[in-house]
């Protein structure tokens, strides 16, 4: 009777204990956070007011102000310098020239990001999270490229060109255009699409480079201009987040990613000289501003914020090159370079219950590291093979010890690529950047009386032969003194530790080998002696790696 007794209260008890592991199952799945990244174009890593900018730039930024207030800033948060590798990098976890996503397509040419990569969307996926993109994509526009097709169980108003690429075909931006060529742009260019997974996109308007909001046209699809998109990004997000919270336990994620403040800018109407500066790039911020303020007061509003991580950066730095309708940055260079201005970016982190408010963080990190950091939040296990179980890396690190405050960056470096570059054309290892490629500085020589030209894309890509410049970014974050060799002191020994990470760094493409570029663009004659060198730089990867000098200065 005894023994019975105790057999009936161990059963008992392994019954309790299941039900409480079940239970635990059960919360910690309820308890995936749900996760909102959203994105601006060109934003200026000066402009905003967590970064010196806001009221101080003329373009108030009070709800971005507010997200710095609830949870991290981040000062040292680095992304690539242009458009197409800067979304592809954040949305596969892989530096671009792993992808083929190095440059940007002109519509009408097809292609775009491989059928074979995972997104943020495809790998939340494998979490049980419901997905949603809105806005601008920029990574191709053949079916298999679009967000519908990459991950997301919706994608709503989606434009697949920056905002210059819609005023192609309007006469009245371009009266000189031909107009076979202009017959052309209009044929190909696709307007806003909106699609579910599985399904034909379906082109809801036309965009144009022009103050009209007609999406309709006698029941047909209509025209909208560059002025009013990003409401329409704006008004899909609400309406998603009033969708989610009808579904508490499902958690989600949603990528919103706003048309401006790239060039362009053409505020909507009822921000037109909104700004202390009244400048079109100024009222632009403050649009951006308002609209991502109006999404987070939603979130909060339906009770989701509490389990929501929210994460805010930009696409690259700012493009001074279309100055004045453009961002500002205090660092040297611009979109297109190599230098610190093109690539390093404002990013901010709210996370309630892990993240400290007002918070502040100066490791090196970057949009490659969003992958591993959303999986890892989600408990998701990165893929070992691609989509087409082909063996895949990620370049991505889990920054979650960092967003809890309960550890350091796992990331110790930076690579910064131009659109042809295999190895990169700078290398950031701690605080020291060597820079290979001189790109956007026309040729200036750096030091104390060097003003750099900010070229970007219009300065020619030009490669120091032996001897990087290098700079300390805790010191001089300008990089404007080049301290490998000068008269009161060197750095030669820097480059120990830069040139064995790039080092590591080129052994990987031997075992994962770069996709086809997505777009090539014309980078100077292809020479004979360069064709024969190909075969020996092929050979030298397949032995381990190509071996980098280290110069001495001598």
């Amino acid at each position: 009777m005894k023994m019975m007794l105790n057999r009936q209260v161990a059963a008992l008890l392994c019954g309790s204990a299941f039900m409480v592991l079940g239970g635990n199952a059960q919360a910690e799945d309820q308890a995936k956070p749900n996760i909102l990244f959203i994105v601006s174009d060109d934003t200026g890593y000066g402009d905003l007011g967590p970064y010196g900018g806001g009221e101080g730039r003329g373009m108030p930024t009070p709800s971005i102000d507010k997200l710095a207030a609830e949870g991290m800033t981040f000062f040292s948060f680095y992304a690539q310098p242009s458009c197409t590798p800067g979304r592809a990098a954040m949305q596969t976890g892989r530096i671009p020239n792993r992808s083929g996503m190095t440059t940007v397509a002109f519509q009408g040419q097809g292609g775009g990001l491989p059928a074979a990569e995972w997104t943020l969307a495809s790998v939340l996926k494998q979490g049980g999270y419901k997905t949603y993109f809105t806005g601008k994509w920029h990574l191709g526009e053949a079916d298999y490229a679009l967000p519908n097709a990459q991950g997301y169980d919706v994608m709503k108003h989606a434009g697949l060109y920056h905002l210059n690429a819609y005023t192609y075909a309007d006469p009245t931006w371009f009266p000189d255009m031909d107009p076979e060529l202009r017959k052309m742009f209009e044929t190909v260019t696709r307007g806003s699409l909106s699609g579910n997974a599985g399904e034909s996109a379906k082109e809801d308007f036309k965009i144009n480079g022009q103050y009209v909001d007609t999406p309709v046209i006698d029941g047909k699809e209509g025209v909208v201009g560059i002025p009013f998109f990003d409401g329409y990004v704006e008004k899909a997000a609400i309406e998603f987040l009033d969708d989610a919270a009808k579904t508490p336990d499902q958690p989600f994620f949603i990528n919103v990613n706003f048309m401006k403040v790239h060039q362009p800018n053409m505020p909507a109407p009822e921000f037109e000289h909104k700004s202390l500066s009244k400048s079109k790039y100024a009222d632009s911020v403050v649009e951006l501003d308002t609209r991502i303020g109006r999404i987070m007061d939603k979130l909060r509003q339906t009770g989701m914020d509490k389990n929501t991580l929210v994460f805010y950066t930009t696409d690259n730095g700012a493009w001074q090159d279309v100055y004045p309708d453009a961002g500002y940055t205090p660092f040297r260079g611009t979109k297109g370079t190599v230098r610190e201005g093109g690539n390093r970016v404002p990013a901010i982190a709210v996370w309630p219950g892990k993240t400290p408010p007002n918070s502040k963080n100066h490791e090196i990190l970057g949009g490659l590291d969003l992958m591993a950091t959303f999986a890892s939040a989600a408990k998701v296990p990165l893929p070992a093979n691609d989509r087409e179980d082909k063996p895949i890396i990620f370049d991505s690190m889990d920054m979650t010890p960092v967003l809890t405050n309960t550890g350091p960056s796992p990331r110790k470096s930076w690579f910064y690529f131009t659109e042809n570059e295999l190895s990169p054309g700078a290398a950031r290892v701690g605080n020291y950047k060597a820079v290979f490629n001189l790109r956007g500085d026309d040729g200036a020589s750096t030091g104390g009386l060097a003003v750099d030209a900010n070229l970007g894309w219009k300065g020619a890509e030009k490669y120091v032969a032996t001897v990087p410049q290098v700079f300390d970014l805790w010191q001089d974050p300008q990089e404007r003194y080049d301290i490998f060799m000068n008269n009161y002191t060197e750095r030669t020994w820097t480059m120990v530790t830069i040139s064995d990470a790039i080092k590591s760094l080129m052994k990987t493409y031997v075992q994962y080998p770069p996709r086809k570029l997505q777009s090539e663009s014309y980078t100077g004659p292809l020479t004979l002696s360069n064709y024969e060198r190909f075969e020996w730089v092929r050979a030298q990867l397949e032995k381990g790696g190509v071996d980098l000098a280290l110069p001495t200065g001598n």
